[in-house]
């Protein structure tokens, strides 16, 4: 392994979506991060095409048998850190909540995910990311002035909850380091998406915004702020705040220059925004990527996923890696010392169920006991 978090043990509890990608993080800034999957899978010709399990060891246990629980609380005992993100109460049934293994293993830090977090009236409901950013605030402000839409599941998922988790395990094992006592990091991808509106909050209470779509300066409402719709049917997307870029752009769209002293006149907006509309129609998509891509207008190409990862900039920074037979996003942030990698594939559901349990201490006996009891599962 390499990356800055190299030494660093992790279990994920593996369940859907934000928690695996808590998990990938971790194993792409070098943590050793052994899943424990609830089924196996046979191992076919070719690797699972998910990242989000790339970098990992998996172990299949099926946890309904004692023995399954003995082999985790071993494994999380020996852990660092723990991820899991099931609903509130389902670790304690299974005999792996917080009180047993923090006594097992007083300095773990114990990360939970979950959409509402651990308490409060909403705690025991199903939900999924565009209903965690709708109490969140989030998603009003998201979209056209007639509805919202959907941020992908961005907002709350993965900047609210999986970039969250890894804060607050993070946190939590640089004070375990230095106190001896580890703790529970309840991580509710609703606050986290709250979290990520504290700007537009100050705003709002400073009375320089208004709580609404396209109303604003950076929400659609400024025509040099958006996206725009160009020959041949591409996008490019607009952002010169400031007057010097805006000016640029006034100058490489061949506009009159009397705009340049206009860009914060909220009267005439609507006439802006139809003067852009009508003059990016005029050629393709990247012709205007050509034209201002070394200017400081602030244009950009709309590109799709299949697009991203062979533009120049990305190519240039390896902003993306090949692997599983497809492009995928490269490990990120970068380091100057401790450099990140994809230290392995993504690994099958229970591919190194005996290799891990033989580093964790269990001997030949007891795996096979395991197998033949049907607690490790193993395709």
């Amino acid at each position: 392994m390499s990356g800055p978090l190299q030494g660093i043990r992790v279990v994920e509890m593996t369940g859907l979506g934000p928690c695996p990608m808590a998990g990938q993080w971790l194993a792409d800034l070098g943590a050793g991060v052994i899943c424990i999957d609830r089924r196996a899978e046979p191992a076919l010709p070719e690797r699972p095409k998910d990242a989000n399990r790339r970098g990992k060891r998996s172990i299949a246990l099926n946890l309904k048998q004692a023995d399954a629980v003995t082999a985790a609380k071993t494994l999380i005992s020996q852990a660092d850190i723990l991820i899991e993100g099931f609903r509130p109460g389902v670790m304690e049934r299974f005999g792996l909540g917080p009180e047993a293994m923090l006594a097992a293993n007083p300095k773990l830090v114990y990360g939970r995910l979950t959409g509402w977090g651990q308490t409060g009236p909403l705690a025991p409901r199903a939900g999924h990311d565009i209903t965690y950013a709708a109490i969140a605030g989030v998603l009003h402000g998201v979209g056209p002035k007639s509805q919202p839409v959907p941020p992908l599941n961005i907002a709350a998922d993965y900047a609210g909850g999986s970039a969250f988790l890894v804060i607050g395990v993070l946190a939590a094992l640089l004070r375990a380091r230095e106190t001896g006592a580890g703790q529970v990091v309840d991580a509710a991808m609703t606050e986290g998406a709250a979290a990520l509106t504290s700007l537009f909050h100050s705003l709002l209470a400073a009375g320089v915004w208004k709580d609404a779509r396209e109303a604003n300066i950076i929400d659609g409402g400024a025509p040099f702020y958006g996206v725009y719709e160009c020959a041949g049917g591409g996008h490019v997307a607009v952002g010169p705040l400031e007057p010097q870029f805006f000016a640029e752009l006034v100058d490489g769209l061949g506009l009159d220059p009397e705009w340049k002293q206009a860009q914060y006149d909220q009267t005439r907006w609507a006439e802006l925004k139809a003067l852009l509309a009508e003059t990016f129609k005029t050629r393709t998509r990247d012709d205007w990527a050509a034209r201002f891509e070394t200017s400081d207008a602030c244009v950009a190409p709309v590109l799709s996923l299949r697009e991203a990862p062979a533009h120049p900039h990305n190519l240039a920074r390896e902003s993306f890696a090949f692997r599983e037979g497809y492009p995928q996003p490269a490990p990120a942030p970068r380091f100057s010392r401790d450099a990140p990698q994809i230290a392995r594939p993504p690994c099958f559901m229970g591919e190194h169920g005996a290799e891990v349990l033989t580093e964790a201490g269990f001997d030949a006996d007891f795996i096979n006991a395991l197998r033949a009891s049907g607690a490790l599962l193993e395709a």
